[in-house]
């Protein structure tokens, strides 16, 4: 019998894409361990995309057109992404290479003591964030630097991963200057100073929260001895040229963010400025990556392409210091572009197919009492991260479906903005195939899986969410000031 093409997938139909994912994922971590990003994961995204596509041309008689179109849309929406994923290995390849990133650990050894770095990091890594809107320009530069102060203090590659991240999505959740906070605002129609006022609420004692574990760690924490430090600091002098005036680049960097200047040209402003400042100050580490006898016009040129496109190495004398200052540019992003393209590819095909939208009734029927709107506003942030792949999909898809909940609900869209936040916004970074996951995990060089149990603030925002709504704290009616008591 032939089946009408306007038919919705049900949803156990939907979930088979979805079950089959997570089984490919699992085995493709299984066999492959920390290296499934190289391929495994990408297999496991196509290889669920195509059960998708059969299962939406043969029993829904979906187009394949129709589901091509999709994809390209979706992998439309993520291309800034890519080439700012890009441009990030290129900063980490001539930032290390210009000295910039070495005087900054080197600075932040003689100034971070190890009981203090954990919280340290993850303030410094929210003001900035704060300052920027950006938590991923933050990670890659100032995340980075203190990711290698940390592996020097002799802490774990999760802890520090943990405070930097928690820090930079703290600031990138409630700053003006954020992408995501504009749009969580912009969808749900919510003014955006408003917005960020009523964030405050669940984001501050998450932070606090975070902070306090943090200097617990620290404070307990067996740390390298200070002899350690020591030498490691020596074995930059020798193999650096460390000079305060390298701290320019990352100043003019800040400025043309606080600019406001589009992303893609200030990431790439900040390779020129590094790359000048490796002409300026690090000859001789020009001639170690061009592999050059004597200093030339030629040789420069090979040393600063190189810096920002392959993998680059300087022997230190030290083999902690070796593995920090060793870095793979462009070509280190390739793995993570590769993921997020099949992530995409994952993602269209889900919301082309139309079974994204049947899997998000059931957040929508599980929506009774105010605390269980919030509940399902939060899960559905969550799941459309892990299904999309990106954040900002995630934002808009969430934020449109409980618009009209929440009207009929009577309660204020600032509630339904902030649950947004706590959902999809911080939790993107957590998930190992979402793009915000593939980014930190590579420009950190910590896998999504080892940081995510120490990234306190992301893990309590959600939580918090749920306990303020449960509570019923500050949960306003619409068009007037009177709290909501119908919470439970």
């Amino acid at each position: 019998m032939a089946i009408n093409k306007q038919r919705k997938p049900s949803l156990a139909v939907s979930l088979i894409p979805l079950v089959a994912l997570v089984i490919l994922l699992a085995l493709s971590i299984k066999i492959y361990g920390g290296d499934a990003i190289a391929g495994g994961s990408q297999f496991a995204l196509l290889a669920a995309s195509a059960i998708c596509v059969a299962i939406a041309i043969a029993i829904y008689k979906c187009t394949w057109a129709e589901l091509e179109d999709a994809i390209v849309n979706n992998i439309r929406s993520a291309t800034p992404a890519l080439i700012i994923l890009l441009l990030i290995g290129a900063i980490a390849g001539t930032w290390m290479a210009s000295g910039v990133i070495p005087t900054l650990i080197y600075y932040g050894l003689k100034i971070l003591h190890p009981s203090i770095f954990l919280p340290a990091s993850c303030i410094i890594c929210a003001i900035i964030s704060l300052i920027t809107g950006s938590s991923w320009t933050t990670i890659a530069t100032i995340g980075v630097a203190l990711m290698g102060i940390g592996r020097a203090l002799g802490f774990d590659d999760g802890w520090i991963a943990g405070a930097i991240i928690s820090g930079a999505y703290f600031g990138d959740k409630i700053s003006m200057m954020s992408d995501t906070t504009i749009l969580a605002s912009s969808t749900t129609e919510v003014p955006l100073f408003t917005h960020i006022k009523y964030m405050l609420i669940t984001t501050t004692p998450s932070l606090v929260i975070a902070i306090i574990v943090f200097l617990t760690v620290g404070l307990s924490a067996s740390t390298m001895a200070s002899t350690d430090t020591e030498i490691i600091e020596q074995a930059l002098l020798n193999s650096y040229n460390i000079s305060p005036w390298l701290l320019i680049v990352p100043i003019i960097t800040g400025i043309l963010i606080s600019k406001r200047l589009p992303a893609i040209i200030t990431l790439f402003s900040s390779v020129v400025a590094a790359a000048i400042a490796m002409i300026l100050l690090q000859p001789e580490i020009i001639m170690t990556i061009a592999q050059a006898d004597s200093p030339s016009l030629l040789a420069t040129a090979k040393a600063i392409i190189s810096a920002a496109t392959t993998a680059t190495a300087v022997e230190t004398g030290h083999p902690l210091l070796n593995d920090l200052v060793a870095t793979n540019g462009m070509g280190g992003m390739m793995n993570t572009v590769w993921l997020i393209i099949c992530a995409m590819c994952f993602g269209g095909v889900m919301y082309g197919s139309g079974m994204l939208n049947a899997i998000s009734q059931l957040f929508l029927r599980m929506a009774k009492r105010t605390v269980s709107v919030v509940g399902s506003t939060i899960c559905s942030g969550i799941f459309f991260n892990l299904t999309t792949g990106d954040q900002y999909i995630s934002i808009i898809l969430t934020g449109k479906l409980f618009s009209q909940l929440y009207d009929n609900r009577n309660l204020e869209r600032r509630l339904l903005s902030r649950s947004v936040e706590d959902s999809a916004t911080v939790t993107s970074v957590l998930i190992p195939w979402n793009s915000c996951g593939m980014a930190q995990s590579t420009v950190l060089g910590v896998a999504t899986l080892t940081y995510l149990p120490y990234c306190i603030f992301n893990i309590l925002s959600p939580i918090m969410s749920i306990t303020i709504a449960t509570i019923g704290y500050k949960i306003y009616k619409r068009n007037n000031d009177t709290e909501s008591t119908d919470n439970i």
